[in-house]
């Protein structure tokens, strides 16, 4: 047991029951799946990573994954395969789209939980799994269609694995077995995003030796029959596909992994300071606690017997990618997903540390920014919207967004004051599972309401009214994407579609398939003029563009930024 939790403090407040936990599992569940299918898939990452699986079960090819047809190597294909196997149980639906990164973040939580109950008992169990479930980026991400989730859940089961490992009362068995487990969790991981899944947990157990001067650890990895089983696991694959597609090895290797670190090629730069804002938002409701109690975590963290310091090795953990991906010349917000797990352990030990009174302090500046921005949605959102509308977003779907930004805050803050008065009475489990399930509730419904804007975001809205309204597209008729290209729309057609003088990131896979695309307009032109009937989706101003030319189009439908036509 670490020194920094005092047993008196434990005893104020007894564990919960077993059919409580149980009870609390369910109730977490329900809130955690109840929404993947409400929403509809967003522009470009939910509408890629769903249309991927869905041509693998179209073709039956599951090695060479395809994006509308075209060669696709910019990520392994581990969660296409998991994918696409939700599609062939369930159906091709939006849940089933959603459905392992949902599994990956639920899976996460109870594992994290799990970890935390090994290292020092129930306590540090269940605050660490409430840490890291109301834990707001996690949350978000858990349930937007990204290869993030999974690839956070592989390297967090690879991270809790080494920390059972090397815990002082392991036996040599269960290091063995932990440590296997580690190896084949980072070889899936690699399958899941490519060599970060192994590259980051390397790299930061050397800075946390060279930091801690532990190098025992080293000797505890069983590096031979990790190694081994690691390429058994991650390599297949890699092999295969690079043997029938001989672009696979550069593009993916070369280009997808050094030049992307090093380069601003894919233009997601970003200042150094990027993930302060998003580290800062996204650990909520825990960054009073985190923060201000940081300075003391590294000098008061305990080493095992055998020098080995989990809670040292966590933060080194959340540094470390933290830093790596701010000197990145490749930025998204989702990248520093991996560090939360590893934090949600820390703070379920200053969670359980802390007296009641200090936590009470701690929460209190939180419930009062979420009052003000309760304050600010319900009485300020009809003046702050117009500022975000324009002709391709519109202000009624703002304003009804506003709406589930408010119930949102509401939620929040009725959790925040839950939590302070029963971290006033004494009751800390209460208070703070109060504080997770309610932000819990108030992040999905934020991302539940953002439904609200699918008509500026999606390709669902626009064909459902043309559906509506014209009857079903016909499948065998060429379907151009001209100048333009948007994500979701394969997937909701249900078929792929021609692009038109537009590359973007799908140039790789046409240099090697030109005669999947149209590569200028003219000739695009020139096809359409020949068709007996085509159907073709474009930006409104090349709409008004083309018709002011004469091109004989039919406008079947349109929304604030698109228009969908046919030839006759």
């Amino acid at each position: 047991m670490p020194a920094s939790i005092d047993p008196a403090v434990r005893s104020r407040d007894a564990a919960l029951s077993r059919s409580s936990v149980i009870a609390l599992v369910v109730v977490f569940a329900l809130m955690w799946f109840a929404n993947l299918d409400y929403r509809r898939l967003i522009h470009p990452d939910e509408g890629r990573y769903a249309e991927i699986p869905r041509e693998m079960v179209v073709s039956g090819d599951w090695l060479t994954p395809r994006l509308d047809g075209i060669k696709y190597f910019e990520k392994p294909a581990l969660q296409y395969w998991l994918t696409a196997a939700s599609y062939e149980a369930f159906g091709i639906h939006q849940w089933t789209a959603r459905l392992w990164p949902a599994l990956a973040g639920f899976a996460g939580v109870l594992f994290i939980g799990y970890v935390g109950f090994r290292l020092d008992g129930p306590r540090l169990g269940l605050y660490s799994a409430a840490a890291l479930g109301g834990c707001v980026w996690y949350v978000l991400n858990a349930h937007i269609l990204t290869l993030d989730a999974g690839l956070t859940f592989w390297m967090s089961v690879g991270f809790g694995a080494l920390l059972l490992a090397q815990r002082g009362a392991a036996t040599e068995r269960e290091r063995h077995g932990w440590m296997l487990f580690a190896w084949s969790a980072l070889a899936l991981a690699v399958l899941s995003k490519g060599l970060i899944g192994a590259v980051l947990p390397g790299a930061s157990l050397v800075v946390y030796s060279l930091l801690t001067r532990d190098w025992a650890v080293w000797r505890r990895l069983h590096p031979v029959a990790g190694l081994l089983l690691f390429a058994l696991i991650a390599a297949p694959w890699f092999i295969a596909v690079s043997i029938r597609n001989p672009e696979f090895f550069h593009f993916f290797f070369i280009h997808e992994h050094f030049e992307r670190f090093l380069t601003n090629e894919h233009h997601r730069e970003g200042a150094w300071w990027y993930f302060f804002p998003i580290f800062a938002v996204g650990i909520l409701p825990w960054l009073t606690v985190f923060v201000c109690t940081a300075p003391r975590l590294w000098s008061r963290a305990i080493a095992d017997s055998n020098g080995f310091s989990w809670q040292r090795y966590a933060l080194v953990w959340a540094i470390f990618i933290f830093v790596f991906f701010s000197v990145s010349s490749s930025k998204l917000p989702s990248y520093i997903l991996p560090i939360f797990p590893a934090l949600a352990l820390v703070i379920g030990g200053r969670l359980a540390a802390l007296p009641e009174r200090r936590l009470f302090w701690l929460t209190l500046p939180l419930v009062i920014f979420t009052g003000a921005c309760l304050l600010a949605t319900g009485f300020g959102f009809d003046i702050i919207a117009p500022r975000f509308a324009d002709e391709r977003q519109p202000l009624a779907p703002l304003l009804a967004y506003g709406r589930w930004l408010t119930a949102a805050f509401a939620v929040a803050l009725a959790g925040g004051v839950a939590s302070l008065w029963w971290l006033g009475t004494g009751k800390r489990t209460a208070a703070i599972l109060a504080v997770a399930l309610s932000t819990q509730l108030a992040a999905l419904l934020v991302l539940t309401g953002h439904d609200e804007l699918a008509d500026s975001r999606s390709a669902a809205p626009i064909l459902s009214r043309v559906v509506g309204e014209h009857g079903p597209l016909a499948a065998d008729v060429p379907f151009y994407s001209v100048k333009m290209y948007d994500q979701t729309l394969p997937w909701y057609l249900g078929r792929t579609v021609t692009p038109v003088e537009q590359l973007d990131e799908l140039a790789m896979g046409l240099g090697s398939e030109p005669d999947k695309a149209v590569p200028t307009l003219a000739e695009w032109k020139q096809r359409w003029d020949r068709a007996e009937q085509a159907y073709a989706i474009m930006q409104v101003d090349m709409y008004e563009k083309l018709r002011r030319e004469g091109v004989a189009m039919r406008e079947l439908g349109r929304d604030p930024r698109r228009v969908i036509v046919s030839r006759r």
